[in-house]
């Protein structure tokens, strides 16, 4: 059975989810549709792929990806179908492919050319949908498309390393469901830069001499519960699940006491540095 994943920004309020599931079921009775998320910011590239790229490898080789994010087609935005990692992306043009392939080169890439045929100011339903059932059905990207080299390339999403190796400056790529905020710095470009020496991080006004593996990993077991003092509320910094480094609150709750982002005062693509002792 065929699987076709969706993300976008297209949120649960408006009918665009279920038409998008209706078409597809209209073409394939046989195909199973997952949900990524339909909560991406509105237009918002670079947490769309942050989401789509930790998510799409825990799907089975031959997964076909929707992203329904700044898909209005124009001459500037054209439409790609993509095969990278043995998996299927169906988007936009618009750089969100250059932060899914920041690390493994796609296999091939076409510029959809169906739209000549389709009459349509909802791409994600009209072309994107057409182009997974084809997919799905075993068709060739060739059919759909012309073979392209080359794809937009978003280089300001990559952090800034210092002539004396001794900095990195990176920026809040996304801000998750608990308010803790993800930079755009991996634990490799840390290790490859940072080469065991300490560090500082600083964002805004906050500081963190330390990164943890874990969120509980800044508590002392050893020390009885009762004895430990207060720690919900507690900033760190760690490197989360997708191997970033994220700047948290232990236990937040955006809603009540308050989260990363808000605490700290940080937004989308506000600046991340680190700085690293001189051997």
């Amino acid at each position: 059975m065929a699987i076709i994943t969706l993300t976008t920004d297209f949120g649960e309020k408006d009918y665009f989810v279920g038409a998008v599931k209706g078409a597809i079921y209209s073409e394939l009775k046989d195909v199973r549709i997952v949900d990524i998320s339909h909560s991406v910011s509105p237009f918002h590239i670079s947490e769309a792929a942050y989401i789509i790229k930790n998510a799409y490898n825990s799907f089975p080789k031959g997964s076909i990806h929707i992203i329904g994010i700044d898909s209005e087609f124009t001459p500037e935005n054209k439409h790609l179908a993509v095969l990278l990692d043995d998996h299927y992306f169906i988007c936009a043009n618009n750089g969100i492919l250059s932060l899914l392939a920041s690390e493994i080169k796609p296999e091939k890439i076409v510029e959809i050319n169906i739209h000549d045929a389709i009459e349509t100011n909802f791409p994600v339903l009209d072309v994107f949908v057409k182009v997974a059932c084809h997919l799905a059905r075993g068709g060739t990207l060739e059919v759909i498309g012309k073979n392209i080299s080359e794809i937009k390339y978003l280089k300001q999403f990559e952090p800034a390393i210092n002539s004396e190796k001794n900095q990195i400056v990176g920026h809040v790529l996304y801000i998750d469901n608990y308010g803790n905020v993800v930079t755009n710095i991996s634990r490799k470009l840390f290790d490859q830069v940072g080469k065991g020496r300490n560090y500082l991080i600083s964002a805004r006004m906050v500081t963190f001499p330390k990164i943890y593996e874990a969120y509980s990993d800044w508590i002392n077991f050893e020390v009885e519960k009762e004895n430990r003092g207060e720690e919900d509320g507690k900033k760190l910094a760690l490197f989360n699940s997708a191997g970033y480094i994220e700047l948290a609150i232990y236990k937040s709750n955006p809603s009540t006491v308050g989260s990363a982002s808000t605490l700290f005062g940080l937004e989308h693509r506000d600046t991340v540095t680190i700085k690293f002792e001189e051997k």
